[in-house]
């Protein structure tokens, strides 16, 4: 078995059914979510939606509550009033121009406001479970810090490591890889303080090789 299988098997073993966590009840909540979650916690973000989820869950009922009154739900979360001003624009173009429903295109995605490149991967991995990786800080790091490979940005990285488990892993596995690593993360190889005497892939973590 490579490196990369092993180390992959090992994340399996800590965590066998890794998910967002996120807390949805569709689609439409699921990317309202991500879109919320950008320099944000999850744990932040579930406690904001656990409300406006209630009397927003379509398109439809977020115009109705419109931005200033969206900020009043969010405003614990960072960068609340960008995030306000895009969800109800990326309500407001789901109907205009998709009739209310999400597109499942990777690219159409992308011209909903407040959608980046990291947000529709991380769409489409978890509601649709397509294998695609979206690049946060977690996963950026310990790409590089582990030696799973080395990206100077998220694009590189993501690009990268698609290659290497589409060559490795079977899909059903490259499905959850970006779950692994969130959650190894934030869990276990914490930026400040890493867990590296429990942690499950210490003698293949390149970064614990050369006291990273």
């Amino acid at each position: 078995m490579s490196k990369i299988a092993e180390i992959f098997s090992r994340f399996k073993q800590q965590f066998p059914a890794p998910k967002c966590e996120l807390n949805y009840t569709n689609d439409y909540t699921l990317l309202v979510a991500i879109v919320l979650s950008a320099q944000t916690t999850d744990a932040s973000v579930n406690k904001a939606t656990a409300e406006l989820f209630k009397i927003a869950d379509t398109p439809e009922k977020m115009i109705q509550v419109g931005v200033e009154r969206l900020k009043t739900y969010i405003h614990q979360i960072g960068l609340y009033n960008n995030k306000a001003v895009h969800i109800i624009a990326l309500s407001e173009k789901l109907i205009s121009e998709f009739k209310g429903i999400i597109p499942r295109d990777f690219d159409a995605l992308q011209t909903l406001p407040g959608v980046g490149r990291k947000t529709a991967n991380v769409f489409l991995n978890t509601y649709y479970h397509e294998p695609r990786i979206g690049v946060d800080t977690h996963v950026f790091r310990l790409a590089n810090k582990i030696g799973l490979c080395n990206g100077k940005n998220p694009l590189e990285v993501e690009k990268k490591l698609m290659v290497l488990v589409k060559k490795e892993l079977s899909e059903e596995d490259a499905c959850s890889v970006g779950h692994w690593l969130v959650l190894h993360g934030r869990y276990v190889c914490k930026a400040q303080k890493p867990l590296c005497d429990t942690c499950l892939i210490a003698d293949l973590c390149a970064g614990k090789k050369n006291g990273k």
